[in-house]
């Protein structure tokens, strides 16, 4: 079953007097529990198509559907609402809340998107802490710990909200090779103990070599699709 699907997706913006066309016509499908890269050279396409898919912005033409429902149809409010109910997010920058602690970080969407008990909140937090093995970090805040652990606070905020899709947006690139091998590890165990769905928008071939789909963007088309050396991977 597809949780993601997108036809003559186009995407255009206005510069001034000059149009650019970022998406040009993209069709594809990606079943719910996939573990997919998109990739392709910066201006390729990539991070529109992730907002799209993330109900951060409407195609110019074409559909996108997203878990069966077409988020340009949507309102801002209601976006805002089904992101909340079904997306998660992992950037390349962290985007972690520098007053808040880390345990505070990860409760945060729990508190703006969701109405959940407190014994509930507490016990999701500190269970996805030490999956993501940050539970001694806890009550730090994202200046005293190291950009791996910050990444892995940002899996556990992403995923704390238990979202149908993951979009991570360049998720290892300010990462050693050794910790975006780790988060990497961490992404795909969330995946198959959750049955979340990640698509990655990456340069990244340590991510291109764990995903089971790849597709390659050039000039805001895909211009392959492959199976990734992931492919078969299911532990």
């Amino acid at each position: 079953m597809s949780l993601v699907t997108a036809s003559h997706l186009h995407k255009r913006y206005d510069l001034g007097e000059v149009q650019v066309e970022a998406l040009k016509g993209v069709d594809f499908e990606i079943p719910a529990g996939g573990f997919v890269s998109f990739v392709g050279p910066s201006g390729s396409g990539k991070t529109t198509l992730l907002n799209l898919i993330g109900c951060l912005d409407r195609p110019s033409s074409g559909t996108i559907t997203v878990a069966g429902v077409d988020p340009s149809r949507l309102s801002r409010r209601k976006a805002a609402a089904f992101r909340g109910a079904n997306l998660g997010f992992i950037f390349q920058d962290f985007n972690l809340i520098p007053v808040l602690t880390v345990y505070e970080n990860v409760e945060y969407p729990l508190l703006i998107v969701q109405s959940v008990p407190a014994d509930e909140r507490r016990r999701r937090i500190l269970s996805l802490l030490e999956t993501v093995g940050m539970l001694e970090q806890k009550d730090k805040h994202p200046d005293q710990i190291s950009g791996g652990q910050k990444q892995r606070a940002a899996i556990a905020r992403a995923l704390v909200t238990r979202p149908r899709l993951v979009l991570a947006d360049e998720p290892t690139a300010n990462l050693d090779s050794q910790t975006a091998f780790r988060v990497i590890e961490i992404m795909h165990r969330m995946r198959d103990e959750q049955g979340a769905t990640f698509i990655f928008s990456t340069h990244d071939n340590k991510i291109v070599s764990q995903a089971e789909t790849v597709y390659t963007l050039t000039d805001g088309l895909i211009s392959d699709r492959a199976d990734g050396p992931g492919g078969g991977r299911h532990d």
